[in-house]
């Protein structure tokens, strides 16, 4: 009897909220988490394979390379990947200097503001379509986007609240705005083509947050993030 093949699921560690990675190598977090759920549902094993950009994993969406996977939901992605409903609504705002006249995101879109950004991240899709006046500084990543501008490099680094505020804390003289430009959507997706498995995550998906077990293990993961 052949072995059941174990069902391949891709992390972005790029979102420090939802997945990171562990002091023995492997990933953690919300993501994996969802994932061991999902495979236990089916009877089968999780194996993961690690990215670091969201981008990353869109690429790879139609090479075979992973059958789930975890990403903010977005008109361009939904070309190639096939989003269930979402399971988090995530703040995307923006880090500044304490100096700077910056109060709302209202004020961002500014001819000759430089906005960091993580190239291909769900916020840098977003800007890409919103702004029509200020520059978009795209970065390997959203930890590089936000590294380059506690170095000096551009006037602001847009991404994820959570990862912001910690830099702040982290780095007296910045602050993060107290509004959102979007809320985004995080979902679980399977790449385009693969209809059945896509009607069957959303069956799990609909019956994990109508008990509250999805809920569950945000609360416990944001808790010791």
């Amino acid at each position: 009897m052949s072995a059941i093949e174990p069902l391949r699921f891709a992390i972005n560690l790029g979102n420090a909220v939802l997945a990171k990675e562990l002091p023995d190598g492997n990933p953690g977090g919300i993501t994996v988490e969802l994932a061991h759920k999902i495979a236990a549902e089916w009877g089968r094993t999780a194996q993961f394979k690690t990215y670091p950009t969201a981008g990353k994993v869109v690429d790879d969406a139609q090479k075979g390379l992973w059958d789930i996977a975890f990403l903010a939901v977005d008109p361009q992605r939904e070309e190639v990947l096939h989003f269930t409903q979402p399971y988090i609504q995530i703040q995307g705002t923006v880090l500044v200097n304490d100096s700077s006249p910056w109060h709302s995101v209202a004020q961002m879109d500014k001819t000759g503001v430089v906005i960091n950004v993580g190239k291909g991240a769900a916020y840098d899709l977003h800007l890409t379509r919103e702004l029509k006046n200020a520059t978009l500084n795209r970065l390997a990543s959203s930890q590089a986007a936000i590294d380059a501008f506690l170095n000096g490099e551009g006037d602001m680094a847009a991404g994820i609240r959570q990862p912001l505020a910690r830099a702040a804390v982290e780095h007296p003289g910045y602050r993060v705005l107290p509004d959102n430009f979007g809320q985004i959507n995080q979902a679980i997706c399977v790449p385009r083509g693969n209809d059945e498995r896509y009607q069957d995550l959303v069956a799990l998906l609909t019956r994990w947050q109508a008990e509250g077990s999805v809920q569950q293990i945000i609360d416990r993961e944001l808790a010791v993030s």
